[in-house]
């Protein structure tokens, strides 16, 4: 096992999964350190990567037109950033930026839902684990929006 396998296989998104989930999703990964400040993801933009974040930390952010922006969420070492690849139109819905120097795995988007396309067992596993990041975000925008 390559180093950036191992260190997908030891990240809290796919620990859980199945050796063919963890295969699928590791053919294209690569390394990214974005510093503190960057922008990762930008609303409206192309959406073709999923984060295994490893260090730092990123805001999630909401960029909607004619509101004040805001931040969704922070997240941290062991989260899992983006699931707009895995559906249609294909676009980052929120923005997110780097709060501080962070360290994360890239993933090819485009090349996992190929392969879960190909491997509904495959795709089976990694839905679920992509609609628990799903589900984790709605709660965190439930829970700061009560008084």
């Amino acid at each position: 096992m390559t180093d950036i396998g191992f260190r997908i296989a030891q990240h809290p998104f796919a620990k859980p999964l199945g050796e063919a989930a963890l295969k699928a999703i590791g053919q294209g990964a690569r390394e990214e350190v974005f510093p503190a400040g960057q922008v990762i993801l930008r609303t409206g933009e192309p959406a073709n990567s999923i984060y295994l974040i490893e260090e730092g930390k990123v805001a999630v952010e909401s960029h909607e037109p004619g509101l004040p922006e805001r931040v969704v969420q922070t997240i941290g070492a062991g989260t899992t950033l983006g699931w707009s690849w895995l559906f249609a139109p294909f676009t980052w819905h929120l923005h997110a930026r780097a709060v501080e120097r962070t360290r994360a795995v890239r993933l090819d988007g485009g090349h996992i839902l190929a392969q879960c396309e190909a491997d509904p067992k495959v795709g089976y596993e990694l839905m679920k684990r992509v609609a628990q990041v799903v589900i984790e975000r709605l709660h965190s925008v439930v829970t700061q929006s009560r008084p």
